[in-house]
């Protein structure tokens, strides 16, 4: 209870000063009107969202953009209050220099200039419009992301091999059937002679896949469909009535994916052969830094293997390969992550910049990157969770085709 009422006065301060700039730029009534009815709904429909029933830990729709409202009304008046804030102190300074200064007898503040509040609802519309635009059409702005890379010890066989990487799903997020096929055919459009798949394929529950299991039933690659878990697969976000009803749900998720094709790999690996020669498939369960789950083992999932083998890692968290993959005598050729998405808000210009608050936190946050002569794709995902929405980081499918020889990056 103490911290929604911190909560609430924390947005009561930030709404109370936005609307000093709603009022100071115009006098119509009804903008006021509209910018206090807003703000009142989309506090209140976010509390209801999240104290309304049982199971508040777990994300629905409906709360997710709840959330999503919350942060764009909220982005725009944190944009606002700056802006305001140093016009107040000039204000405070000319009002102090001609009372004491300039010896007048009252001390008068200057008011509020209208343009200044005019100019800060305007820099602030431009990140609220953006979020909302995320909201809308972004999170379903499907890219296909292509790489070339090449190794020296790649087998011949596999020269131009084509493989595809889908991450993070996030099945509970979706709500636009269409939009899912129509990624489902671009997937399907690349013909990848393989479909890896780095985990987090619902947000909490085995059942949010059942509506869309027959869609991504659909996906064909000629030497088959390989996947993980995430740290959302697990129901670890979830307040089960028993360890029994937890269990289930994972093993549920288990069945739903062998039902659509995809090989599950937990701590283990495989081989893909062609010509006698042949390719290691390695697939660890979830393994993240920060307090997140570490089933991941990857000793044991390459014990079967030889060092000399060209070796693909499946491996959700991108901070297992940073902390433990590239350290390893196995030497992994190629490492397949996700679960940053990105942070799903960002800015990207090829060749000119890349950045993401997520790179706060994890150094390896999206795309491809080399070191100590091994390879990670860090896949920005496919679906969406909180936020319902993409701003700049946009939904991806990794298309990479394996060359043999020197490497160019």
């Amino acid at each position: 209870m103490v911290r929604w009422i911190i909560f609430f006065l924390i947005y009561a301060f930030f709404s109370f000063y936005a609307f000093q700039a709603v009022k100071t730029a115009t006098k119509f009534g009804w903008a006021h009107i509209i910018f206090i009815a807003v703000s009142v709904l989309v506090f209140s429909n976010f509390v209801y969202q999240f104290t309304a029933g049982s199971d508040s830990r777990v994300l629905t729709q409906t709360k997710s953009f709840a959330l999503g409202f919350l942060i764009t009304f909220m982005t725009f008046k944190m944009v606002v209050i700056p802006l305001l804030l140093g016009e107040d102190v000039l204000r405070a300074i000319i009002g102090i220099n001609d009372k004491f200064i300039a010896s007048k007898e009252d001390l008068t503040i200057p008011s509020r200039r209208k343009f200044v509040s005019q100019i800060a609802l305007g820099i602030a519309a431009i990140p609220m419009f953006s979020l909302l635009y995320g909201m809308y059409r972004g999170k379903y702005n499907f890219r296909v992301l292509k790489y070339t890379l090449h190794f020296e010890d790649l087998p011949e066989a596999f020269d131009g091999y084509q493989l595809t990487q889908l991450s993070d799903i996030h099945a509970g997020s979706f709500d636009n059937p269409d939009k899912i096929k129509y990624a489902i055919d671009l997937v399907n459009g690349q013909q990848s002679d393989c479909i890896l798949f780095t985990g987090d394929l619902v947000n909490n529950k085995a059942d949010e896949m059942l509506p869309w299991k027959d869609m991504f039933s659909n996906l064909q690659a000629k030497d088959g469909i390989y996947s993980v878990l995430g740290n959302h697969d697990y129901g670890d976000y979830v307040d089960w009535n028993s360890a029994e009803e937890k269990n289930q749900n994972l093993e549920t998720l288990k069945q739903i994916q062998k039902e659509m094709g995809f090989q599950l790999l937990l701590n283990e690996s495989t081989y893909l052969e062609r010509d006698g020669q042949r390719l290691a498939i390695i697939g660890v369960e979830n393994w993240g830094k920060g307090g997140f789950k570490k089933s991941g083992d990857f000793k044991k999932a390459s014990e079967s293997l030889d060092k000399n083998d060209f070796k693909i890692l499946m491996s959700h968290d991108p901070s297992h390969w940073e902390e433990v993959i590239i350290n390893d005598d196995m030497h992994v050729h190629l490492t397949l992550s996700g679960h940053t998405h990105g942070m799903q808000f960002g800015i990207e210009i090829p060749g000119w910049i890349k950045w993401s608050p997520v790179s706060w936190r994890y150094k390896y946050w999206a795309g491809i990157y080399k070191e100590k002569n091994q390879y990670i794709n860090v896949n920005r995902g496919f679906g969406y969770l909180a936020y319902p929405g993409r701003v700049g980081i946009w939904p991806e499918i990794t298309v990479i085709e394996l060359k043999k020889g020197n490497s160019t990056l």
